[in-house]
């Protein structure tokens, strides 16, 4: 019966160094995987912190881009005003010329015209003009050409502020 107790007991104590051994590789395991698991998370958190650097320097260049863009419109219409404000300008001074006959508008009639309408042209007291027939305009019909004249010039600086925009917008892309 000794030998039995001794068979049993050698055999508890192998078994509980087994167990043991076994516990101890578990922790070893897990405390190995757990490392492996903080370095992952480490890189996987200094990756973020890299992308969320990068869509910050991508957010700040665009509103970089974006103020200058402003700044340019800003411009460039406060251009566009003065440019409108100057053409209206001398629109309403061509008009009160025209108005107290000031300035007077003709047109050069045909060389071939032989009508009793055509009137030679005569010579003002700063200048010579030779063989050209002119005609002059009634003051109510001068001014509706330059209002005609006005709205055009109006209308081609517009489009030159709508192209100027475009090409810088265009290029800004």
């Amino acid at each position: 019966m000794k030998v039995d107790a001794v068979k049993w007991g050698g055999l508890m104590i192998i078994l509980t160094l087994m167990a043991g051994s076994a516990w101890a590789a578990w922790v070893w395991q897990a405390n190995a995987y757990g490392q492996q698991l903080a370095a992952k998370e480490a890189a996987y958190q200094t990756e973020r912190i890299h992308l969320a650097n990068a869509n910050s320097a991508q957010i700040l260049a665009e509103q970089g881009k974006r103020l200058a863009l402003e700044q340019w419109l800003a411009a460039s219409d406060q251009s566009h005003y003065r440019a409108l404000t100057d053409e209206k300008t001398k629109q309403v001074r061509l008009r009160d010329r025209l108005a107290t006959a000031d300035l007077r508008l003709s047109v050069q009639l045909d060389a071939a015209a032989t009508g009793c309408d055509a009137v030679h042209a005569t010579t003002g007291a700063g200048s010579v003009v030779h063989g050209a027939r002119r005609a002059q305009l009634d003051p109510a019909h001068a001014q509706r050409i330059i209002g005609i004249t006005g709205d055009g010039d109006q209308g081609l600086i517009a489009l030159q502020a709508c192209q100027a925009y475009v090409k810088e917008v265009s290029g800004m892309k």
